[in-house]
């Protein structure tokens, strides 16, 4: 059930009108049982996966808050996170690992016949399996408490406006939450309904727009000039901004709806002038949650130089692991490890992130500029399907072509034109006052007036008739 599908648009409202009437403890279950439903609208088999990983992370975590044996402790521990990563790997990376093996022994002139087996990834798994692993994992720190009961945790593990893409959020912000009486409130309303609005146009209205665009120039890179390829790659990294900020956005914004706050994933990275400051401002829960359970046990900064490095490339490299089960997604990790190695070697162990004053703002463009394109370089591999058609597409804008089969981007073309405006002047908004619904602070008639252009756009240049899938649903 894709959040931009008429299901979900019939869905939400019952599932709404129902929570209002119940209690707390009847809330939850409702809940549960929505967040189920919702799941198991993909595929009812996947449920089984769910549930292994919330008993399993359910009871290991009481039972390591209740040991006093160190050993008993780090075995519990072990047994939850080789319980999730197992279900991970063999579904998600199960047929990667072999054919590479395959690929690797038939260099060798060995012939290897290790089955190869038909798959079917399940929806979210890498969202849910990150943020059930860090329960466990903060308990066995003694940064967090085991939760009582285990209706509440099963809802912790599938909340559903969370479940297949995210935020990974962490059982120290998103439990007290759903344990607690939760007061629906006129500014929970709003502040949902205006960031499902702003999610709605992202995607349906921005990212579904540019989709076509992108797919065409990417299957068929040799019909195209190299300037038409070069502008299909600045509308991919506007079109996965708004695919998955927008997933975000509709994401916290059912959640309001609810009574609960997420956290915020997107901060406007394109604005970031350093790679850093991107990795600070892109999914955020990811990149902290690599910083906190990947790059910090591995060592941090504390231990020198060469080993900064060897962290951050790993970290990194891991990171684009999660992303998929491809080569490509590798070369991206590795990509933005060299480039955060490069921010630390220039700027120490915690390169600054600038503010902006009028004196510099022309620098501060320059940085933007250059951090913009080295994020674009490494969104080809992200989105080529595999390596030979990455290099193929930079091989492409670099040729010089000026004759093409296809018809090039207009950089003037109306619907485009109005999208992105409409787009940069909302991210510049929220930018400046550090505030996603800054338009909150509109008189009435203008918040409006601002929701009703939104809608408007969104329905004129968009539509939920196609439901073009996000693309972070991949993963």
């Amino acid at each position: 059930m894709l959040f931009n599908s008429y299901a979900f648009l019939i869905f939400l409202p019952i599932v709404l009108a129902v929570y209002y009437c119940l209690n707390l403890r009847a809330q939850n279950l409702w809940l549960l049982a929505a967040s189920w439903f919702f799941y198991g609208s993909w595929d009812y088999r996947f449920l089984g996966l769910l549930g292994i990983s919330t008993v399993v992370d359910y009871f290991c975590g009481r039972w390591i808050y209740q040991s006093t044996n160190p050993r008993t402790r780090k075995h519990l521990l072990l047994v939850s996170i080789v319980t999730n990563l197992s279900i991970l790997g063999f579904f998600k990376y199960y047929g990667f690992f072999v054919s590479s093996l395959i690929a690797l022994l038939a260099s060798l002139g060995i012939r290897a016949n290790v089955p190869m087996l038909n798959i079917l990834l399940p929806v979210g798994i890498s969202f849910y399996t990150f943020q059930t692993m860090s329960y466990t994992i903060d308990i066995y720190r003694g940064l967090d408490k085991p939760c009582d009961s285990i209706a509440t945790f099963a809802l912790f593990v599938s909340y559903f406006p969370q479940l297949v893409a995210g935020p990974i959020e962490r059982a120290s912000s998103l439990l007290p939450q759903l344990s607690q009486k939760r007061t629906i409130t006129g500014r929970c309303l709003r502040e949902g309904l205006m960031l499902i609005v702003l999610g709605y146009f992202k995607k349906v209205g921005v990212a579904d727009t540019l989709a076509p665009l992108v797919d065409t120039r990417f299957t068929y890179p040799d019909q195209a000039t190299s300037a038409d390829l070069l502008f299909s790659l600045y509308l991919f990294a506007i079109q996965i901004y708004c695919d998955f900020s927008g997933y975000t956005d509709i994401a916290r914004g059912v959640s309001r709806l609810l009574g609960v706050r997420l956290m915020v994933n997107f901060a406007q990275p394109y604005f970031s002038t350093s790679i850093t400051e991107f990795w600070r401002r892109w999914h955020i829960s990811l990149s902290t949650w690599l910083r906190d359970y990947l790059y910090i046990p591995l060592g941090g900064n504390r231990h020198g130089t060469l080993i900064t490095y060897r962290n951050l490339s790993i970290t990194m490299l891991l990171g684009g692991l999660w992303h998929g089960a491809s080569w490509n997604f590798i070369v991206w990790g590795a990509l933005h490890g060299m480039y955060l190695s490069v921010d630390r070697l220039k700027h120490g162990s915690r390169p600054p992130i600038s503010e902006w004053t009028w004196r510099n703002s022309w620098w501060m463009i320059v940085k933007m500029f250059v951090v913009f394109h080295l994020v674009c370089l490494a969104w080809i591999a992200f989105r080529a399907q595999n390596l030979p058609d990455a290099l193929h597409f930079l091989e492409g804008i670099f040729a010089g072509r000026h004759n093409a089969e296809i018809n090039e981007i207009s950089w003037m073309s109306k619907r485009l034109l109005i999208l992105i405006v409409t787009l940069a002047a909302i991210d510049i908004c929220q930018r400046a006052s550090n505030d996603h619904v800054v338009f909150l602070r509109l008189p009435t008639i203008l918040q409006g007036a601002f929701v009703a252009l939104l809608i408007a756009l969104t329905l004129a240049f968009g539509g939920i008739d196609d439901q073009v899938p996000f693309i972070y649903f991949q993963f």
